[in-house]
């Protein structure tokens, strides 16, 4: 008699079979994966890029995020002032309220934040400042590494609030020293173990 071939369909069951005729229990297959996975971190989408960027003039900020400096798009709305100083620190007053602002939900679920706290203030030079300084109302040396780099790092990145040679003249309300800061790439990439790098203004 002419044996036909099994057909690949019957060959499952027909293994079970012979391994549970020898007292082999056939393994189970898996089938719970586990979660579907979440958002990737750090990463936006189109719409909440969108949502985000808002009206007014389009600019970037620095953020937290996986223990880097990540920029993400913002706009902040200035009135029209004929005075480019004055322009100059009412963009720096956008920026500081950008980065204090909290996160949309988009963004925390990405991983986003900001160690920059609500209430900041920024202004001018005063008289013997380099023209291109701002002046917080904090001191300094009470900003967290984070803070101070999301500053240094927005501002430097801003053409309407750095200086020509791409760095930024910071000062607090006391007598402190000024000082001019630059985002370098290990501050970007590690923001709270890297000081901003800076070097001591004189005054003029």
């Amino acid at each position: 008699m002419k044996v036909r071939g099994v057909r690949p369909w019957l060959a499952v069951p027909l293994l079970a079979a012979t391994l549970a005729g020898c007292g082999i229990r056939p393994t189970q297959v898996p089938t719970d994966f586990g979660p579907a996975p979440s958002r990737m971190p750090c990463a936006l989408s189109g719409a909440d890029l969108t949502a985000q960027a808002g009206r007014g003039i389009p600019v970037q900020v620095f953020l937290l995020c996986s223990s880097q400096l990540v920029t993400v798009d913002r706009a902040v709305r200035i009135p029209d002032v004929p005075a480019e100083a004055l322009r100059r620190v009412l963009v720096a007053q956008g920026l500081l309220d950008q980065l204090a602002a909290k996160p949309s939900p988009a963004e925390t679920q990405a991983g986003y934040a900001s160690s920059v706290t609500v209430g900041m203030k920024v202004s001018g030079p005063r008289d013997k400042d380099p023209s291109d300084t701002f002046r917080l109302n904090t001191r300094l040396r009470d900003l967290t590494p984070y803070a101070l780099a999301q500053i240094v790092c927005t501002f430097a990145n801003s053409e309407a609030t750095a200086a020509d040679d791409g760095r930024v003249v910071l000062g607090g309300p006391d007598e402190q020293p000024l000082r001019r800061y630059e985002c370098t790439t290990d501050v970007r990439s590690h923001p709270g173990d890297e000081q901003p790098s800076s070097t001591e203004v004189a005054a003029e």
